[in-house]
């Protein structure tokens, strides 16, 4: 039985091979498998190449973006509405009336008034209400605030602020001189202009007096009060321009403006108590005044020149001359000899070494020997045009900050790469900052300091998180792990990065992050916090290398400091010695006794502690911006718009 079980197989398979071999139909195989195995079919199994793992794509976080700077459009001034609210008032008792019931009180019982004069009842008052209807067809175009509170004002107080018996009185002249002088603040005067009240008629027209009167009046207070806004926050409203601006615009109470303009004899006082009331403001209208009346600089050095030590230019030889011409008597003590006898060497040779970085010194860059775009913007300094234009946009950005900036306070100037700290309007130190890299760019605005932290742990913020991290987190989820990060959950729990499907959360992983204290940490053995929603303070840094570099954009916006132990010991009121002793007692925060104002700021042009202003690059193309905000104002100031 067994050979023959064995012979049936062999045989089977031999014909099953045949068949083949010689093409048989699937079909009839099947059958014959069914014949041999009971009927169960053997079912063919195709191949299958593995899929490739998916592409995980993570959305970035973005940082924040410039805007197209919009304008709110001028509106007409509704005498209209005006003329309908006077008309609705009751008027009060006819200053005739009243005269006699005066009088009357003061007559005894029984006796006749006094022969005393009643008084004109042709007041300005009631010239102005005469002359209220002529308005109608006047197009006064304003802002839409100032607009309203000349409608308000005028309805409440239907009187003259600026005219006395059909002439210009003395608050109007006042006025007149303040707004013609807008161009010494920085400001466009033309957009403060008003038509003289005795401007000759033009040809076919009739003059109303009362009509220009009343013209003359409404068109004043339109643009003292224009003039009183821009002088307090500024033409330019900050938060317009990008996401990196935040401030709190100011606003004018512009009805108690004009109750005030109606009431004080100065008006000069009044109006120019609006701009900024600090030392940095009068540097800078100083400097405005000087560039307008001095000639230009007529040694031009090509922006671009970039030598060290050895290398030879033309340009060199301009940048001699400048240091020569603009050097004061301890600066030609030191170097006079040296200056004459290479001021027409276009080779920078190793003896000119220490010249140059003193002339670095004396203009605030860098003092590595090291000539570049910043050591010739700051001593050669930008054309008169463009000084100009910094000096007015430094002005106008000014106006955002607070008119009085404190006793103490902390003034960091982004595009200067500088921090300082300055008591009773003497600066009492200065260094070296780091400020955030072009794509990371260090915002722009104020806040308080309250505290000082010891060894702090780095919480990593969540654009860093997911644009620098997560991409190696989706691959390598322990990789936080390895280099000593410690992670949270949403309840506080710490646990392990490689415990975390780091693909699964997009942009939003809710996790918390941070570097434990230590050599390594991003922020040193110090941060010195003013808590604001931009993330933004100013810390020490494991990377001192930095600050040897002429620019030094290159954190995440965070202010790096030099010397941030100086810092500390400033905001806290201490002594350097008990800064160091406190680092030694480990992790902890130190409250400041009081807050002390810091300014986070962008200035291109900026006084020194001497009242000179320095003039530095645009690092992040700021005042490119400015520019175009503050022309689309001029545009839409523009008469007969």
């Amino acid at each position: 039985m067994r050979l023959f079980a064995k012979r049936g197989l062999m045989a089977a398979t031999a014909v099953f091979s045949g068949m083949v071999l010689l093409g048989t139909q699937q079909a009839s195989a099947e059958t014959l498998f069914e014949r041999l195995f009971g009927g169960k079919r053997i079912k063919r199994v195709e191949k299958v190449e593995p899929e490739p793992p998916k592409k995980v794509v993570i959305a970035r976080v973005s940082s924040p973006q410039y805007y197209n700077y919009k304008v709110d459009p001028l509106v007409r001034v509704d005498f209209a509405a005006l003329i309908s609210t006077l008309e609705e008032v009751e008027p009060s008792t006819d200053r005739a009336q009243a005269g006699e019931v005066i009088l009357a009180s003061v007559a005894e019982p029984g006796e006749a008034s006094p022969a005393i004069p009643l008084p004109d009842v042709d007041t300005d008052a009631s010239k102005f209400a005469a002359a209220i209807d002529s308005l109608q067809e006047f197009k006064l175009m304003a802002e839409k605030e100032i607009a309203d509170a000349i409608v308000a004002h005028y309805g409440a107080d239907p009187d003259f602020i600026w005219l006395r018996d059909g002439k210009p009185n003395h608050r109007a002249e006042e006025a007149l001189a303040v707004l013609s002088e807008a161009a010494e603040h920085g400001l466009v005067a033309e957009e403060y202009t008003v038509a003289a009240i005795d401007r000759p008629a033009a040809e076919g027209e009739t003059i109303d007096p009362a009509l220009r009167n009343a013209q003359f009046e409404m068109e004043l207070s339109a643009r003292v009060l224009r003039y009183m806004r821009d002088a307090k926050g500024g033409r330019v409203d900050p938060n317009r321009i990008s996401g990196y601006h935040d401030f709190e615009l100011k606003t004018l109470d512009y009805g108690h403006a004009l109750d005030v303009l109606g009431d004080t004899f100065a008006v000069r006082t009044f109006m120019e108590s609006e701009h900024p009331q600090n030392s940095a403001y009068a540097a800078l209208r100083a400097e405005l005044a000087e560039l307008r009346s001095s000639q230009e600089k007529a040694i031009i050095v090509s922006p671009d020149l970039f030598m060290r030590p050895g290398k030879s230019s033309p340009e060199f030889t301009k940048l001699l001359q400048i240091i020569d011409r603009d050097a004061d008597a301890e600066f030609r003590a030191e170097f006079g000899e040296l200056l004459a006898a290479n001021i027409d060497n276009e080779t920078y040779t190793q003896e000119l070494v220490p010249l140059i970085k003193a002339a670095q010194k004396k203009a605030g860059v860098g003092a590595d020997g090291i000539i570049g775009p910043r050591t010739v913007g700051a001593i050669a300094g930008d054309s008169k045009a463009d000084r100009l234009e910094k000096v007015r946009i430094a002005i106008e950005q000014l106006r955002w900050l607070p008119s009085e900036l404190g006793d103490r306070h902390v003034f960091i100037n982004v595009a200067e790469f500088r921090a300082r700290y300055i008591e009773e309007g003497t600066e009492k130190l200065a260094m070296k900052a780091v400020v955030g890299q072009r794509s990371k760019q260090t915002n722009f605005f104020h806040d308080e300091i309250e505290y000082v932290e010891f060894h702090p742990y780095w919480g990593v913020p969540r654009s860093i998180l997911v644009n620098k991290y997560l991409p190696k987190l989706v691959n390598d989820p322990g990789y936080l792990d390895r280099i000593g990060y410690e992670v949270s959950d949403g309840r506080g729990r710490r646990i392990s990065s490689s415990s975390v499907n780091w693909a699964a959360y997009g942009s939003r992983p809710p996790f918390d992050v941070r570097q434990p204290p230590g050599p390594r940490n991003a922020l040193g053995e110090m941060k010195i916090m003013f808590p604001n929603r931009h993330a933004i303070y100013m810390h020490d840094t494991p990377e001192k290398h930095l600050f040897e570099r002429e620019s030094r954009a290159y954190s995440s916006g965070c202010v790096r400091l030099e010397d941030p132990r100086a810092m500390a010991a400033a905001v806290l009121s201490w002594d350097r010695e008990q800064v160091v002793e406190r680092l030694k007692n480990g992790r902890g925060k130190e409250e400041l006794a009081k807050t002390i104002p810091v300014y986070v700021s962008y200035f291109t042009a900026w006084p020194d502690s001497s009242g000179n202003v320095n003039y530095v690059p645009d690092i992040y193309d700021r005042d490119s911006y400015m520019q175009k905000a503050m022309t689309k104002i001029d545009e839409t100031r523009a008469p007969n718009t």
